[in-house]
């Protein structure tokens, strides 16, 4: 089956707004406007195809600040991300929104030290949460094999035309004019969603020489009066329209290999949403891959079930850190936060025909065949092997790495505890072929 590149990227793009807390489709209608901005002031077709990259990937490193937002602002890093890109980045506006944002559900001794410390300090953390996020964007992009331009447009997106933005400060002509085209079709569409086109126009406009470049800011003047300009943005076929977009002599094909770096990268950025699962999809594709060559599973299987191990945990983008890395016990209503992730991983997998094969491995990692498992309590035989094969491999990892309420298990310790659900939780075969190939592994590294 072949797949346009575009097409799986724009489907991927969902999960990146839901990291953000944006409304859904909002990469996509970013990609809309930024693109007839593009046309607006005369890109080449390259130059084009990719600045709609990096319109539907902006936001690639939007997970790797979640965890220090939760720790320093004692908020839900959802909410706060989908607010804080609405100021203008005023003293006035950068102040009511750390009064209404920090520590909220806390005490008031721990909000009042943390509003200090983000008074203090408000410049350096600003630029710290700004600089992870854009430089590890740019770093995933450049791993799947997008242009330096694409990288470039994702790393200096909240560049300022006067020099005001981040990470770095730079200013007028030394930013990218895709990031500049990026960030004014940001904006523009999330007024537009929160206030419609009127709202959209005064917000662009009112950053004109401070954000924005003059000339560019003429170019969205004029796109801005055609409703052709914003109609797109509601309409149901939006997702289509998007494709098309794409210059057609620069259109690209998915093959194996390609799908291999979108699923490594994406992984790349699930894990780099908490402090605790760094590296931790990578580990169980890995996992999962040793327990299917015991298993005797063929070259391809493997392939593809490691995919799915990669991308199994992509519906935690939409699960705050505050819940995540909590290091005490999960209240009743968190935990039945948590269980909605492999809802979402699966609706986010399930619009791309090239990965339905990953549908039900993300949906089901967390059944057990007992019955007592989630979201669908799933038992025996409506457990496939390989939903089967990645729970191993998913608990198995989780154990054996540091988490909020616990250090790492070793690895003895870990299958020892496993041993006693074998039957219950885990598929006996794929615990067996697990256990013979770590000891393989160990007898060879010593």
């Amino acid at each position: 089956m072949q797949i346009r590149s575009a097409e799986l990227i724009g489907a991927l793009s969902r999960a990146l707004d839901i990291t953000e807390g944006q409304p859904q489709g909002h990469c996509h209608r970013v990609c809309w406007l930024g693109m007839k901005l593009g046309e607006g002031i005369n890109l080449s077709r390259e130059e084009l195809s990719d600045l709609y990259y990096a319109l539907l990937l902006k936001d690639l490193g939007c997970s790797s600040n979640a965890a220090r937002i939760c720790q320093l602002y004692l908020a839900d890093d959802l909410n706060f991300k989908s607010d804080f890109k609405k100021i203008d980045g005023s003293l006035s506006q950068a102040l009511r929104f750390v009064l209404s944002h920090t520590g909220l559900e806390k005490g008031m001794a721990e909000r009042f030290r943390a509003i200090v410390n983000i008074l203090r300090n408000g410049g350096e953390i600003s630029r710290e949460l700004i600089e992870a996020r854009c430089h590890r964007g740019a770093d995933i992009a450049r791993q799947m094999g997008f242009s330096n331009r694409v990288a470039d447009a994702i790393q200096n997106l909240d560049e300022h035309w006067d020099g005001s933005g981040k990470p770095e400060g730079l200013r007028r002509r030394d930013i990218p004019v895709a990031s500049q085209i990026a960030l004014m079709a940001q904006v523009a569409d999330m007024f537009h969603t929160a206030g419609g086109r009127a709202a959209a126009t005064r917000e662009v406009l009112g950053r004109s020489g401070t954000w924005f470049d003059t000339d560019l800011i003429d170019v969205f003047t004029n796109l801005a009066e055609w409703d052709e300009f914003w109609d797109p943005l509601t309409a149901p076929d939006l997702s289509t329209q998007i494709l098309a977009l794409e210059p057609q002599e620069h259109i690209r094909l998915a093959d194996d290999d390609y799908l291999d770096r979108v699923a490594k990268g994406f992984a790349m950025v699930v894990d780099s949403k908490g402090s605790f699962t760094s590296g931790h999809s990578n580990r169980v594709a890995v996992y999962a891959d040793m327990i299917a060559e015991k298993l005797g599973l063929d070259v391809t299987h493997r392939r593809r079930l490691s995919r799915a191990a990669l991308l199994h945990d992509i519906g935690k983008l939409g699960i705050s850190n505050g819940i995540l890395d909590k290091p005490a016990k999960l209240t009743d209503d968190e935990f039945a936060t948590i269980k909605t992730h492999p809802i979402l991983s699966a609706n986010i997998l399930r619009s791309i025909p090239a990965l339905a094969d990953m549908v039900e491995v993300a949906e089901g990692h967390h059944e057990r065949l007992d019955g007592a498992g989630y979201p669908h309590g799933l038992r025996g035989d409506e457990i496939a092997m390989d939903v089967r094969i990645v729970s191993v491999a998913d608990v198995f990892d989780a154990l054996t790495a540091d988490r909020p309420y616990r250090k790492a298990m070793s690895v003895a310790d870990a299958l020892a505890l496993m041993q006693k659900d074998v039957g219950a939780s885990f598929d006996a075969r794929c615990f067996d072929a697990l256990s013979v190939a770590l000891k393989d592994m160990q007898q060879q590294a010593a």
